[in-house]
Order: structure tokens, then C-alpha cells, then sequence
């Protein structure tokens, strides 16, 4: 294998080996085998190219200094995906098939991840109903994939804010929907509001809820954290905004490691755009500044322009732990 990992951007690159498994629909998952990373064979029919049922997850493992392979908390994105099979009406995938696929996978790719300062190697599990039906209904057979691809750092050459969009003209989810899960129907409508974003000069859009249209509710496919002096405020879970891996770090880790109040509440657009810092978290970036929102015609800054104190001490934080370089006192760091 010929790869430069310091040229490695945030893209596909293929790697050896996928894993696959298939489920019936009221049966039960088996473990299934690892495989050639190869294209799949389905039928025109198969429910999630008609009917869009399926759903993904986003995980990444680490090389420490010593050597020692890292996946960071494998476990609440295992708990995160069998909830979001259970509202796409698929069988959960037990924990135990979840973890052990992810390991066989990283392990056999293990010569893909790059060193610790270079990147990651991406880890892409699916569940998806690959068998064919016409009717509106659940696939009658369903598939669950594993894949990696090595990845370059989020952020080339460190923290840099980003300026974001609020779009009046799109909605990520409604309440009662399915913003509350990975489901691959979420993420297509989005590529339009941050396509218009871009075209403006922005990063990304940030979303308001669709009830009132005025809380904030996520930045693109991202969570969205708001610094208001010792406390730290991010939108509750209401069933439209995704349970963030690393939205659940920050927030414990701003309050045990920092000692900042942390609050799950509402946040309103006019509220956020007085807040001292903000930033946004995801499995991809970790954590991205937020230096401006621009609001109705008109652009706020945040931090001077610049990346906020606390904003950088958290993404440090987080990072030296899941790259294996910082004491781990929340047990979630695992190694392979």
C-alpha cells in the first residue's frame, strides 16, 4: 500500500476489507464476515432506494504515539444506531455484533490509519432494507455494512472559525419526526440550504426550528453549543436534534473537567447571537468555531473574528483524549 497520509483530506479512500451481514425481516441478526470492500447488488425494488429505510452511523479510530489503536465510545453510537433501526422499523442490531464488526474491520485495515497527527480512520456502519418491495412497508430482508477510509484532519492546519447562514427558507426536521436519528433521508435535503450557503461566501447554514422558527436547532448536520459566561448552552434533545457522540462529551467534560454550568434548554437566534462563544460539534470536525452568523442581512462576530479561549481548551481536551494523549477518566476511549 502506497498512501501519503499528510495529503489525506476528508474523503473516500477505499480500503481492503468491508463486513456484511443480512437479517430477514422478524428474524434475528447473525454475526456476519468480513468481505472485499466491493459495490453491492441490488434489486431496482430494494425498499431503501424507493422508500429511503435505512440509516448510518460515524465513528473514527486513532493511532497513538505508542502505537495503540483507539475507537472513542463505540458503545453510545451502537445504542444510537439500534434506536434509529427501531423508529426506521428494522431489526436493532445487537451491541455485541456492533462492536465486533467495528473491530474486525479497523483491525483488518489497521495498516489505513493514519499517525496520530495526520488523521483518523473514518468508520462508516449501515443498516439499510436491501430486500425489493413495492408496497410501503418494511424490507423483507436488510443488510448491515461496515466500511473505513482513512481521513485527514477536519481542520488543516488547526482551529479555524467558520461563518454560517441562518436560512429562513428551509427546516431541517419536524417535531415527532426522524431529526432524532441518522436516517439517511435527513442528509439529501441539506446538500440545497448549504449548496445556497456556500454560493453566499458561508460555511454552512444554521437551522431554526420548524414549529416557531426561532430556536436554533442544529448547524447543518452538526450540534450547536452557545458560551454565555461560566455556563455553556446547547439546544435540549426534543426529538429533532440528534443525539450528538460528541455532543454528550463536551457537555460532560465542560462540566468535569472545567467546572462551567451546562444547561439543555431552548436557545433562541436573537439569545445566541449575544453569547460570548460559540462553536459546533460532530464526529467529523470534533469541534468548529463559530467566528460569524450572519442574521438577516446582517453579519455578527463572535471571539473578534478569532477562535474563542474556552472554545479551544474544549477541542484540545476532547482530542487529547481520544488520540490517547491525556488521562481518559471517563472510560471512553477503547482499545482494539
Amino acid at each position: 500500500m502506497s498512501l501519503d497520509f499528510g495529503e489525506l483530506t476528508f474523503s473516500l479512500t477505499q480500503t481492503r476489507s468491508m463486513y456484511r451481514a443480512r437479517c430477514e425481516l422478524g428474524g434475528e441478526w447473525q454475526p456476519g464476515e468480513l468481505q472485499p470492500f466491493q459495490n453491492l447488488e441490488l434489486s431496482p425494488a430494494a425498499c431503501v432506494l424507493n422508500y429511503g429505510q435505512g440509516l448510518f452511523e460515524g465513528l473514527k479510530a486513532y493511532r497513538a504515539n505508542d502505537g495503540r489503536i483507539l475507537l472513542f465510545r463505540p458503545a453510545m453510537n451502537a445504542a444510537r444506531l439500534r434506536n434509529g433501526c427501531r423508529r426506521l422499523s428494522m431489526p436493532p442490531v445487537p451491541e455485541d455484533i456492533f462492536l465486533s464488526a467495528v473491530h474486525d474491520v479497523v483491525s483488518e485495515n489497521a495498516d489505513f490509519i493514519p499517525p496520530n497527527n495526520d488523521g483518523a480512520l473514518y468508520i462508516r456502519p449501515l443498516v439499510f432494507g436491501s430486500g425489493a418491495i413495492l408496497g410501503v412497508a418494511p424490507a423483507p430482508e436488510f443488510t448491515f455494512l461496515v466500511f473505513t477510509s482513512p481521513v485527514g484532519p477536519y481542520f488543516k492546519g488547526g482551529l479555524t472559525p467558520i461563518r454560517l447562514l441562518v436560512t429562513q427558507d428551509f427546516h431541517r426536521a419536524a417535531p415527532k419526526g426522524t431529526g432524532g436519528v441518522k436516517a439517511i433521508g435527513n442528509y439529501a435535503p441539506g446538500m440545497l440550504a448549504s449548496g445556497h450557503a456556500k454560493l453566499k461566501g458561508y460555511a454552512e447554514v444554521v437551522y431554526l426550528d420548524a414549529a416557531e422558527d426561532r430556536y436554533i436547532e442544529e448547524v447543518g448536520a452538526a450540534n450547536f453549543f452557545a458560551l454565555f459566561g461560566d455556563t455553556l448552552v446547547t439546544p435540549a434533545l426534543n426529538g429533532s436534534i440528534l443525539p450528538g457522540v460528541t455532543r454528550d462529551s463536551v457537555l460532560q467534560l465542560a462540566a468535569e473537567r472545567f467546572g462551567l454550568q451546562v444547561k439543555e434548554r431552548d436557545v433562541s437566534i436573537n439569545e445566541a447571537l449575544g453569547a460570548d462563544e460559540l462553536f459546533c460539534s460532530g464526529t467529523a470536525a470534533v469541534i468548529s468555531p463559530i467566528g460569524c452568523i450572519s442574521h438577516e442581512g446582517e453579519d455578527h462576530q463572535f471571539s473578534g473574528g478569532e477562535v474563542g479561549p474556552r472554545t479551544r481548551a474544549l477541542y484540545e481536551a476532547l482530542t487529547a483524549i481520544q488520540h490517547g494523549d491525556a488521562i481518559d477518566e471517563f472510560g471512553w476511549v477503547v482499545d482494539v
